[in-house]
């Protein structure tokens, strides 16, 4: 680490290359983001350590930006403000907590504002650079009222609603290939002209009963690299001509894996970095920025899966450099 500053949107830790440096990758990163394990629940809090550690080891060439919390009123503004004081105050109910996967601590609420703070700090980064990642967030599945699989507050949607009220952005995509249908962006954002909904997922994974994004593509099981990237081909192009965003918030889980132990997809290492690349040079030949959040990725090795998910990081990061 060679230095610090502090700016208008949070703490920027500069960590330029001595050896080889071909990747400069805006990583948006808070110490919050590794809240202490809950004291029951399967979520593995350790993943977003883990994934730093994989960036700082497969590249020299990145700069961490730490963000601020969201505020609570952009909170508000998209979710039900009595939910957002039962996360904030860690009064969550049972029946809810159940839902989310996880009991809501204080250290829990306060690391999903930071987060959510993370994403909106990677759009407005990416609106400077072309792209930036956000190393958490990808909280598709929360809604109004509550949070659920593993979701607490959803990120995407809020940092969306937020970039166009302040005026960043006319118009947003939120592009959501992970596994999972990204059923709580499409119930919160549905029926918005200004902001574009577009899951990609398995069709037979969770969640059972699907919402409505503003398009959806359910795909087979063991859909592989080549059909992944076929369908994609197909669609994404369309999409950004249509729709013309001012920036894409794009979902990149890796859990299409063909071994996350979530996922019913067969996408190997090389097809998730190809599905990088592919987002990227499309967006870039628009001159449109892509700003990343984590989504899923899960899998009893946490170090593989950290790896997949910085490797996905850096192949983008890499990707935009070409542009």
């Amino acid at each position: 680490m060679v230095g610090k500053a502090d700016t208008a949107f949070g703490t920027v830790y500069f960590c330029r290359a001595l050896l080889y440096s071909p990747v400069m990758l805006h990583i948006v990163h808070h110490s919050d983001y590794v809240a202490p394990p809950p004291t029951r629940g399967s979520f593995a809090f350790d993943k977003y350590r883990l994934v730093m550690e994989a960036v700082k080891a497969a590249s020299n060439d990145h700069i961490i930006h730490a963000p601020h919390a969201m505020e609570r009123e952009w909170l508000e503004a998209v979710h039900d403000p009595a939910y957002v004081d039962q996360v904030l105050s860690s009064s969550v109910p049972p029946d809810k907590e159940r839902r989310i996967g996880f009991p809501v601590s204080a250290e829990i609420a306060q690391r999903v504002r930071f987060t959510s703070g993370g994403t909106w700090l990677a759009a407005k980064l990416a609106l400077e650079h072309g792209y930036a990642a956000n190393s958490a967030g990808g909280s598709h599945h929360a809604l109004a009222d509550t949070g659920a699989g593993y979701c607490v507050f959803n990120d995407l949607a809020v940092s969306a609603n937020r970039l166009i009220a302040e005026g960043d952005a006319a118009r947003i995509l939120i592009l959501d290939l992970d596994v999972h249908q990204g059923d709580g962006t499409a119930s919160l954002l549905a029926g918005r002209s200004d902001i574009m909904t577009v899951s990609v997922h398995a069709e037979k994974n969770f969640p059972v009963r699907k919402a409505r994004s503003t398009i959806d593509i359910g795909l087979d099981d063991g859909t592989d690299d080549a059909q992944y990237l076929n369908i994609l081909s197909r669609h994404l192009p369309a999409i950004l001509d249509d729709f013309a965003p001012d920036l894409v918030l794009y979902q990149a889980g890796v859990d299409p894996h063909v071994d996350d132990r979530l996922g019913r997809l067969a996408l190997t290492d090389q097809g998730i970095d190809a599905r990088e690349r592919y987002v990227i040079r499309q967006a870039r030949n628009q001159n449109i920025p892509v700003a990343s959040a984590l989504g899923g990725g899960y899998g009893h090795d946490h170090i593989a899966v950290a790896k997949r998910h910085a490797l996905s990081m850096l192949a983008m990061a890499d990707e935009n450099t070409r542009g």
